[in-house]
């Protein structure tokens, strides 16, 4: 049996996760092919590229000095812990990438928890450490804090520590640049420290589905690690679902990882990742076990959803004219879809037809699938996020977050007021070369809608990490600053006449020749309450000539909403449409008179 290593790679977004992934691919034995002339190899998906964070996980293998190690990407977002929770089921070890800089960071302790709890060997590598302000002692020694803090065992405490600096592809066993050429004190680590998977090769076949593929040709493809026996292919086995069921299936394809693509074998061992094809309704949590002695493996846990939306059919005006999918059972079918691929999701029906209760890990989580089917041609509107309480013992509990928060100093005095209105208890502050740091515990209720708040009075300058901290009896009511919305009188197209005249009321989110209908929102109020402005209004025509010039000249340039920051903007009383075009707020109630009827 070839030698093996399975090795996870955690580390907190921006730390460089992606640039290392692709100096080991590269610097490896491995024939990589063109995708070796790439850069971000792994994160392959539109979005990952765009925003610079790793969503999906991902496998990749590759060899150095005959041993086959396989490589799993994580991601680094607390907001996708249902991938990575069961992705470390694959894993015998891992690497924790840290910044030589910052230090260990708020998202590191989440993957780096599930890891040590299931009892990983942690290879440290201090990244970046070309940095000019690189402070290489200070991150090993918060490493070694954070382990302790989280409880490692002694075995773990003794953890080994690469330095790198994975955009020069460069490794070494102290934090020398000049001494070090390549990565081989990297694989050199891993091969040393990861141990091989301790698995019975003879035993009864056992293999945990822990990730679904899909493939034009093969179908549904379930990757997950043989846990005992050897899977060989076009054999007879016995597929158990998460609920217990038996039937009988058939591998008609079989596959393992070679370098960033799949490759068809005769059998794989106990130990190693595989990939089969031809296995009907495979999801993920099923168990393929042998034939004539199935066993099946305990299903994976994962945490449960912590923030849920109403998505809905859209129905405004516009509804139908941007979008390809617009009808509720093509909702419907991509909601359940979804199901299927991501474990932390929970979608459940409504009282009417046109809606469904969508519960997810946070609201990143939820907007990210909002904006993947809004790119494959999706019509949706979608309410402002809510948190899921729970029952216990008679007591109302609600979820609640830590929150890393770092600002200019000038700015902590408006970050602790925010904060304090929305419940946050302030557990630590710190100030270091001008730079405020603050932890704050707050419910996960007083989160939402910060964000936005926050950019806009740190100017863009403030940084925040959050982590869930578990369930907590109910707070009060929160009060966070409402804000009131300027919303359009009629139907028509925005004129830079009438904008002139209601951006003195607050900011517009919409500039000059928009289409807008009655009832969407086109900015927001410097007041707290809601506002009807004309905003199609045509300037009467005279005798006399002016100047367009003047009036285009005095428009404030619009603020436009991301996906997120509508989501976020939003009040209990509105939705946002989301098309393949356009982003848009709308109340719920589009008439103005049956919105003041309603109210009274």
């Amino acid at each position: 049996m070839q030698q093996l290593r399975n090795i996870a790679i955690i580390a907190h977004v921006d730390h460089g996760k992606s640039t290392l992934m692709d100096n080991i691919l590269k610097q490896s034995d491995t024939d990589l092919g063109k995708a070796g002339e790439q850069e971000m190899i792994m994160d392959w998906n539109e979005l990952e590229r765009e925003r610079g964070i790793t969503i999906f996980s991902k496998n990749a293998a590759v060899e150095y000095k005959g041993v086959k190690i396989n490589l799993i990407d994580t991601p680094g977002h607390a907001d996708f812990g249902g991938e990575v929770e069961r992705i470390l089921n694959m894993a015998d070890g891992a690497l924790l990438l840290v910044d030589a800089q910052e230090g260990p960071m708020p998202q590191t302790r989440f993957v780096l928890k599930k890891a040590l709890a299931a009892g990983h060997k942690i290879i440290v590598v201090v990244n970046k450490i070309d940095k000019p302000n690189a402070r290489v002692n200070y991150a090993v020694d918060k490493v070694l804090d954070l382990f302790i803090e989280l409880g490692a065992s002694d075995a773990q405490l003794e953890f080994p520590v690469v330095y790198a600096s994975a955009k020069l592809g460069k490794a070494g066993r102290s934090p020398d640049l000049n001494a070090m050429a390549d990565l081989t004190p990297l694989f050199e680590t891993i091969l040393e420290t990861v141990p091989e998977p301790s698995a019975n090769a003879a035993g009864p076949l056992q293999m945990m589905i822990v990730s679904i593929a899909y493939d034009n040709y093969k179908g549904r493809i379930g990757i997950g690690r043989v846990h005992q026996g050897t899977l060989r292919n076009n054999i007879a086995i016995t597929h158990v679902s998460r609920e217990g069921t038996m039937a009988p299936a058939k591998v008609t394809a079989l596959m393992t990882f070679t370098g960033l693509t799949r490759a068809e074998v005769a059998e794989v061992p106990a130990g190693d990742i595989a990939a089969i094809s031809g296995i009907e309704n495979i999801n993920i949590g099923d168990t393929l076990a042998d034939a004539i002695n199935p066993v099946p493996l305990t299903p994976i846990a994962i945490e449960k959803p912590t923030v849920k939306m109403v998505f809905s059919v859209n129905d405004s005006p516009f509804a139908g004219t941007e979008g390809e999918f617009c009808t509720s059972r093509n909702l419907k079918e991509r909601l359940y879809k979804e199901l299927d691929n991501d474990v932390a999701l929970r979608v459940e029906p409504t009282d009417s037809t046109d809606s469904f209760v969508v519960s997810g890990r946070g609201e990143l989580h939820l907007a990210i699938i909002i904006e993947t089917m809004r790119r494959q041609g999706y019509e949706l509107q979608v309410s402002r996020p809510e948190v899921i309480y729970k029952v216990e013992n008679g007591k109302t509990l609600e979820p609640a977050e830590d929150v890393w928060i770092e600002v200019p100093e000038k700015y902590s005095g408006i970050v602790i007021e925010k904060m304090g209105v929305r419940k946050g208890e302030l557990k630590n502050m710190r100030v270091e070369e001008g730079v405020a740091h603050f932890h704050f515990f707050i419910p996960t209720r007083g989160l939402i809608g910060f964000r936005n708040d926050f950019l806009i009075e740190t100017k863009g300058t403030g940084i925040v990490n959050t982590l869930f901290a578990g369930y907590f009896p109910k707070w009060d009511d929160i009060h966070a600053s409402p804000h009131g919305s300027l919303i359009a009188h009629e139907s028509g197209a925005t004129t830079a006449y009438a904008l002139l005249m209601s951006q003195e009321r607050g900011v517009m989110f919409l500039g000059p020749g928009a289409k807008v209908y009655e009832g969407q929102v086109v900015g927001e109020n410097a007041k707290a309450e809601d506002l009807v402005v004309n905003v199609c209004k045509q300037k009467q025509l005279t005798n006399f000539r002016a100047k367009t010039d003047a009036v285009t000249d005095d428009l404030v340039p619009p603020r436009e909403l991301s996906l997120e920051q509508a989501i976020e903007y939003i009040g209990g009383d509105e939705l946002v449409e989301v098309t393949p075009q356009n982003i848009r707020l709308r109340k719920r109630i589009l008439s103005n008179a049956l919105r003041k009827k309603s109210e009274k």
